[in-house]
């Protein structure tokens, strides 16, 4: 029996295409082992699904000014230690990473070990954790052809992002009797990112009123973002965070607004579900989901309001657009020839183990 490590977390999407990916795994008959912080939301994502799972210590580096910037790297170093123990205990044919500043000393350690390594980049240009692990990966997967570029030519491989497979069979009937909607009004969608974003948050709720004239709203809005007072609303039906319904949620929703990770959006291409994209300011990221976001729009399959210019006016003639011009916008999702990347990892992983 093969044996594989996966890891990378800090935020569900550098969660979610490992679980893509748990199935075929399975099938295959792997022997599958997770890597990630010890209270983080891989924890929570992950352990439902019967895997073992490894906690290690986990720091971040930020691109602003903390107290703990100064105390992270040792909890990197520790991580790395912890990491390389487990490496050498489990003893894996291969690992792979989805990111995250958790995947970092998994990935070395990898190394160390002379473990092959793959890790799966899904932003444009790679984000600072990646930037630290691809030398140390054996290859790096990619969602954009854009991405080819930034990466090692004799490593990079384009594979698009791995898809919940439940996700393609959603039950809308089941979705309208767990948020008490009706069939005489569309529904939108919000997803406001596994940690809740407070601006697109905010902007739904200003345009409450307005928008359940005419429409259902199923409101993801983010762990500790619920409304209270806004419970009980008539259309407006909110959550911090659904699993296993999420798939009947799609199926019932008729356009969505949402942050522009490059996981989510991948997600939104493959369901054809015309969206409204929000990606979070360059003042509070590196713009990674500003150009997720435009090489979306450019390709005709959303449309794309900026942080800095979301107002409750702005959000209403953005949603109208949308909901009047859905089907130019599914239409250009639909002959996108998004291949399955499932596959191709997979190919990859059993390519490598070979070896």
């Amino acid at each position: 029996m093969k044996r594989i490590i996966l890891t990378g977390g800090g935020t569900a999407g550098h969660v979610t295409p490992n679980i893509a990916l748990l199935p075929k795994l399975q099938e295959m008959g792997f022997d599958i082992q997770y890597i990630g912080s010890y209270n983080g939301i891989e924890k929570e994502l992950i352990e439902p699904f019967g895997i073992p799972y490894h906690g290690i210590s986990s720091g971040k580096l930020r691109r602003y000014f903390s107290l703990q910037n100064f105390t992270d790297p040792f909890r990197v170093l520790k991580g790395l230690s912890e990491a390389r123990k487990l490496i050498r205990d489990l003893k894996p044919d291969i690992i792979f990473s989805k990111g995250g500043f958790v995947s970092v000393p998994v990935v070395l350690a990898g190394k160390k070990c002379k473990v092959p390594v793959i890790i799966h980049e899904s932003d444009i240009t790679p984000g600072l954790a990646n930037k630290i692990a691809i030398p140390s990966a054996t290859k790096v997967c990619c969602n954009f052809p854009e991405t080819l570029k930034h990466l090692p030519q004799d490593k990079a491989v384009l594979t698009g992002s791995p898809i919940r497979q439940e996700l393609l069979s959603g039950n809308k009937i089941a979705a309208m009797d767990l948020c008490g909607f009706s069939a005489d009004k569309p529904v939108i969608l919000v997803i406001g990112g596994s940690l809740g974003s407070v601006a697109v948050n905010n902007a739904v709720r200003s345009a409450l009123p307005e928008l359940l004239e005419s429409y259902q709203i199923i409101h993801l809005c983010g762990k500790g973002k619920v409304e209270e007072s806004l419970n009980g609303t008539k259309g407006y039906k909110q959550f911090e965070y659904i699993k296993n319904e999420l798939r009947d949620i799609f199926a019932l929703a008729d356009i969505v607004i949402s942050r522009a990770g490059a996981n989510a959006i991948c997600e939104l291409l493959a369901l054809r579900k015309p969206n409204l994209l929000i990606p979070l300011s360059a003042n509070a990221s590196r713009g990674d989901q500003i150009l997720n976001a435009q090489s979306f729009e450019r390709q005709g399959f959303s449309l794309v309001l900026e942080e800095e210019a979301v107002t409750k006016d702005s959000l209403l003639l953005a949603v109208k657009k949308l909901y009047e011009n859905r089907s130019t916008y599914m239409d250009a999702m639909r002959n996108s020839g998004q291949q399955d990347s499932i596959d191709t990892i997979l190919g990859l992983i059993c390519e490598l183990t070979q070896r």
